[in-house]
C-alpha cells in the first residue's frame, strides 16, 4: 500500500498539511502538521469526542489546559483529552509548527470545512480579527464538527 499523498490547506491564519487523514486506517487517526505564525491563538475550546495530541517541532507554545498554562518547546508532546477546554497562543517571534494527531475525524473535517487549499507551501496572508458574523459562522461550523468555542484566543 502506498502511503497518501498529504493535502495543504489554508486555515484561518494557518497552514495545515494533512500528513495522515483518517480515512488510511480503520482506527480513524488524523496527523496534521500546523504551521502558524507569531501571535496565532484559536478561541478556548472544547472537543466533545476526540482526544487531541500536540507535539511542537519548532517553535514555543503557551498552552492553556483547564487553569494550567503551560509552555511547549521543540520536542514536547501534550494531551488536551476530549471534554477539557484548551487553545495555544504562538510565543516564537518567527512562528511555530507542531503536529496535532485526534481518532475519530471531527477535527479533520472542521479544518477541511473550513480550509482552502493553500496556493503556496507558506503562511496564507493574515486575515485579521474576525467580524462578529464571522466569529459566529466560525462557531456553528465548529460545533457541526464536535467543537465548542467557549472562550476568547490567548493574548
Amino acid at each position: 500500500m502506498s502511503a497518501p499523498s498529504a493535502q495543504q490547506l489554508w486555515f484561518l491564519d494557518t497552514l495545515v498539511t494533512i500528513r495522515l487523514p483518517g480515512s488510511a486506517g480503520p482506527d480513524g487517526i488524523t496527523v496534521m502538521e500546523h504551521h502558524a505564525p507569531h501571535g496565532d491563538s484559536p478561541p478556548l475550546h472544547i472537543h466533545r469526542r476526540e482526544d487531541e495530541v500536540f507535539h511542537v517541532l519548532d517553535g514555543v507554545l503557551r498552552l492553556r489546559s483547564g487553569d494550567d498554562d503551560m509552555r511547549l518547546e521543540a520536542g514536547s508532546t501534550f494531551l488536551a483529552a476530549q471534554g477539557n477546554a484548551h487553545t495555544y497562543r504562538v510565543e516564537s517571534a518567527g512562528g511555530a509548527r507542531w503536529l496535532t494527531i485526534t481518532r475519530g475525524g471531527d477535527f479533520e473535517r472542521f479544518v477541511r470545512a473550513l480550509g482552502r487549499p493553500a496556493q503556496r507551501a507558506e503562511l496564507p496572508p493574515p486575515s485579521g480579527p474576525p467580524t462578529p458574523e464571522a466569529a459566529s459562522a466560525l462557531a456553528d461550523v465548529a460545533r457541526q464538527h464536535g467543537v465548542d468555542l467557549v472562550g476568547p484566543p490567548l493574548s
